[in-house]
């Protein structure tokens, strides 16, 4: 039996493990962290579960095929709940919008903005198809291995302006400045600005619309946990508390790893889940190809990272939904400080999760579990000390969401805590404090993002955020049945 490793026991990578697994392949993932999960990581505190992220969950046929593959069932592991609205967005002059897939109530919502966008609306969304099938069925799976692939489906994306950004596309077809933004906002959900990124991307609106937004009962983390139990059940290994410290390697073949206890391993194909920059430049450190990606990969753009504030408080808030995006008084300006200039703004968009208005379990009876997110610059343009700024972030983002939704938030607190860029570079080996690894860019999309396979180590593999098709619990489900099939057909 062929042996295979996978770094990381992150979405892509437990994914990726399960495919080669279920083919026969004896797999091993090893992750650095106490839990799997990686971004999907999750606390316990004070009764209250708080997940990392992400939390927003979408095309579950993705992830049921997981099972399928052996005969299983998702829904014997975990619990999927429905969330409706997908989003309230909601404005600084107290408009509200409530993004659904109920087409009469989100066709309303637009004409109590906007009734001459309503065609426009329409129009959108027959683009967003066109898109969807084009970029997300065609080639979501699919790897990029050379520029000729590239070439290959240029004509589908030259037919859907993909060079255009998602913001400018829907512009094309709405004219009031809040459906534009309350249209375009998903990129930053995979760490793209709408400003820039491709309007490819537009295919989530279409993603949600067919699939809807879910929620795992318990958390984010109980899907990662059914999807462990799941691997382990077809008889996969998984380690924990133990990061590879090094991809072992032989000529031009990598040959095994060794991990910080001192546990090494041989297998006949290594993958990682890990950080593009964390795998090429400190676990093949010994590799000069591997050094020369990593300088390549360093005049990349990497996305934004995230400042977010967990906490739980007492009450219950039956009138606050499952996500909502609190948008600042600005949107292109406030795009520009954190993509561009790298400062951190006076002003902030919050995007609100509020998972126990959905699912109870989530804090103790009566109790209420929330976590604000505000983007910020990653730490190559920001580099600021979080241990000082990080307080004081965290209170401004706390009187917001007390001035806009929850009067008396800072009596009601029960518990509570931040995650920032400097924690995202220390737990995940983000580079950069990167969230969600390279910018989704069009220039950084398909062949021009890290390949699903080494192009000179040709059993070195990648799977997640970093490789095709992108960031996003679809986009990394979808790379590991992309680099499933480039495995399956070398190890066969």
């Amino acid at each position: 039996m062929k042996k295979a490793c996978v770094i990381g026991a992150g979405f892509g990578g437990l994914a990726l493990a399960i495919r080669l697994q279920s083919a026969g392949i004896e797999t091993t993932v090893i992750e650095a962290r106490d839990k799997p999960g990686g971004r999907a990581y999750f606390w316990e505190r004070d009764g209250f579960t708080f997940d990392a992220g992400p939390t927003v969950i979408t095309d579950p046929p993705c992830l049921q095929e997981l099972w399928a593959l052996n005969g299983h069932r998702m829904e014997d592991d975990v619990e999927l709940m429905p969330v409706s609205p997908f989003y309230r967005l909601n404005w600084a002059d107290g408009t509200n919008f409530d993004y659904s897939n109920d087409e009469s109530a989100l066709r309303a919502e637009i004409a109590k903005i906007s009734p001459r966008d309503v065609a426009g609306y329409e129009a959108f969304v027959d683009y967003a198809a066109g898109v969807f099938e084009e970029g997300y069925v065609k080639l979501g799976a699919v790897p990029f291995l050379d520029f000729a692939s590239m070439i290959k489906a240029a004509p589908a994306l030259a037919k859907y302006q993909a060079w255009r950004s998602v913001y400018s596309i829907v512009s094309k077809y709405m004219e009031h400045e809040k459906l534009r933004e309350a249209f375009s906002f998903h990129t930053l959900l995979v760490g793209g600005n709408p400003m820039q990124t491709s309007a490819i991307y537009a295919l989530i609106h279409k993603l949600e619309k067919d699939g809807g937004v879910w929620w795992a009962k318990g958390g984010t983390n109980r899907l990662i946990d059914g999807m462990v139990r799941h691997f382990q059940r077809i008889g996969g290994t998984v380690r924990l508390g133990d990061p590879v410290t090094k991809i072992q390697s032989l000529g031009n073949r990598v040959t095994g790893v060794e991990t910080r206890s001192g546990w090494q391993s041989n297998f006949d194909a290594v993958a990682s889940n890990g950080d593009l920059m964390h795998t090429y430049r400190d676990l093949l450190s010994t590799s000069t190809h591997a050094q020369r990606q990593a300088k390549a990969l360093k005049r990349k753009k990497f996305s934004p990272s995230l400042f977010v504030v967990h906490f739980g408080i007492e009450g219950t808030w039956p009138g606050i939904p499952h996500h909502m995006i609190l948008f600042g008084p600005r949107y292109k300006g406030l795009l520009d400080d954190i993509y561009t200039h790298g400062v951190l703004p006076e002003d902030f968009s919050i995007y609100l999760h509020h998972p126990t208005v959905t699912d109870p379990s989530m804090a103790p009876e009566g109790m209420s579990t929330f976590y604000a997110l505000v983007p910020v610059a990653n730490m190559g343009k920001l580099p600021v000390d979080w241990e000082q700024i990080g307080p004081l972030l965290e209170k401004r983002i706390l009187d917001e969401v007390g001035r806009r939704l929850i009067p008396d938030i800072h009596s009601r607190i029960v518990t509570k805590f931040h995650y920032a860029p400097s924690d995202f570079a220390t737990d995940l080996s983000a580079h950069l404090g990167s969230a969600f690894s390279l910018e989704p860019l069009l220039t950084q999309s398909a062949w021009f993002r890290a390949h699903n396979r080494d192009d000179a180590i040709p059993n070195l593999y990648l799977v997640g955020a970093g490789t095709h098709p992108g960031a996003g619990i679809p986009g990394v489900v979808g790379s590991a049945k992309a680099t499933a099939k480039l495995m399956l057909e070398d190890l066969a």
